[in-house]
């Protein structure tokens, strides 16, 4: 049949006509390969440049990042006990001005039953309930308020004796 040798030969022809026509189309690719593989040298040598100083600026912003956090912190800290001394302060005020009106409503009353006991009309006692000593006291201070009255700077009214019997004693009626 056929020699073997020439199925040699063919073959070996054939391979290397193959191995030419894989290294024809793949030197383009190895070229581009060269070529990204420059690029990526490049971007490492910039990475290698760039990098270090940026992450130390990176870890510099998060230590004044952590600072400005404590510095917030402290700052809402102090906040928060002004405000404590805030509500201390008008809890205290509160106190006092019900204090100041429990005062002043005491003296409005004390105030309002002086007037009262001074504006009305005085109350009409019988000498009879006086002992006789306390009777004749009284004589004789009406005795002297009517000698006032006769000076020329008299009241319009008459003063009498049971007036001034109760003006004298002050004890409630029964």
């Amino acid at each position: 049949m056929i020699d073997p040798l020439f199925w040699l030969g063919l073959s070996i022809l054939l391979v290397a006509v193959s191995l030419t026509a894989v290294l024809v189309a793949a030197l383009p690719a190895l070229q581009e390969l060269a070529r990204a593989a420059r690029s990526a040298e490049k971007l490492f040598d910039t990475l290698r440049r760039d990098l270090p100083p940026t992450l130390e600026a990176i870890r510099l912003t998060g230590l004044e990042i952590s600072d400005l956090t404590d510095d917030v912190n402290d700052g809402v800290k102090s906040a928060g006990q002004i405000v404590k001394q805030v509500d201390q302060s008008i809890d205290s005020a509160k106190k006092q001005t019900k204090n100041i009106e429990v005062s002043t409503r005491s003296v409005f009353t004390g105030v309002k039953a002086a007037w009262k006991s001074f504006s009305r009309p005085p109350t009409r006692r019988k000498m009879e309930r006086l002992s006789a000593s306390q009777r004749k006291a009284v004589q004789l201070r009406l005795r002297e308020t009517s000698l006032e009255e006769d000076s020329p700077a008299t009241p319009a009214e008459p003063y009498s004796i049971n007036d001034e019997v109760s003006d004298w004693q002050n004890t409630p009626e029964d």
